[in-house]
């Protein structure tokens, strides 16, 4: 996977831990992980140029280095449906950069497609120093944060492995149609962490991967998220 090594040796060149989310998402992308469509902005006229090749609604976000919480400084915006809206959030969102960390250097603006709302889910991957990376699914929301309810599997995982990680979280109903829900694509999401399972034991380089949230839909997922860190 020529274009990941590439992104994988120049973060390590820049002595970089985190990549940048234009970075995570082209990663994940070149693996077959469904992401959210985006492009990289310079300018205000690039931000509204690209927003119109996506398709409204936008979420505009930061890109920096030297920013890891975006929301915390300002740094997204989202639910953009025109024009004007892009041009006047891509502005606030330098000036709330600036106001936050002054000196933060700026790579761009990430314009990405707003995915419509549905069922979110968390799948992620972690290296532990004895057995290698280790893969992570559960669903979204209180079940991660507050009732812990995830499933992990060493890497390299089987189909069969993520068939079984995702039937064994409680909330395992939730994505089988309950109540007027419609039943979520679960084969989207077995290869899904297949796929996660093939980046992370391909690139051993990485020590942190999480996508979160992954909009599940009953046809397909969307990743809004990536966030990976290097060792």
């Amino acid at each position: 996977m020529e274009e990941t090594s590439c992104i994988l040796l120049q973060a390590c060149k820049e002595g970089r831990k985190a990549l940048l989310e234009t970075e995570a998402n082209a990663v994940c992308r070149e693996y077959g992980i469904p992401i959210t469509r985006f492009e990289l902005s310079k300018n205000e006229n690039e931000s509204v140029k690209y927003a119109e090749k996506i398709g409204y609604p936008v979420v505009l976000k930061i890109v920096s280095p030297d920013i890891i919480h975006k929301s915390d400084v300002g740094g997204v915006i989202v639910d953009l449906r025109n024009a004007d809206e892009v041009k006047a959030a891509h502005k606030r969102i330098i000036e709330n950069v600036r106001k936050h960390k002054h000196a933060a250097r700026i790579v761009g603006i990430l314009v990405q497609e707003m995915a419509p709302p549905s069922t979110e889910i968390i799948i992620g991957s972690t290296k532990d120093p004895q057995f290698g990376p280790a893969i992570m699914f559960g669903l979204g929301g209180v079940f991660v944060e507050i009732m812990k309810d995830v499933a992990f599997r060493i890497a390299p995982i089987t189909e069969e492995e993520a068939s079984e990680m995702i039937t064994e979280v409680r909330a395992y109903p939730l994505l089988t149609g309950y109540r007027n829900s419609p039943p979520a694509d679960i084969a989207a999401i077995i290869k899904i962490l297949l796929n996660v399972s093939k980046l992370v034991t391909e690139n051993q380089e990485i020590k942190e991967l999480d996508l979160n949230p992954v909009m599940i839909y009953p046809k397909g997922a969307k990743t809004v998220d990536a966030r990976i860190i290097l060792e």
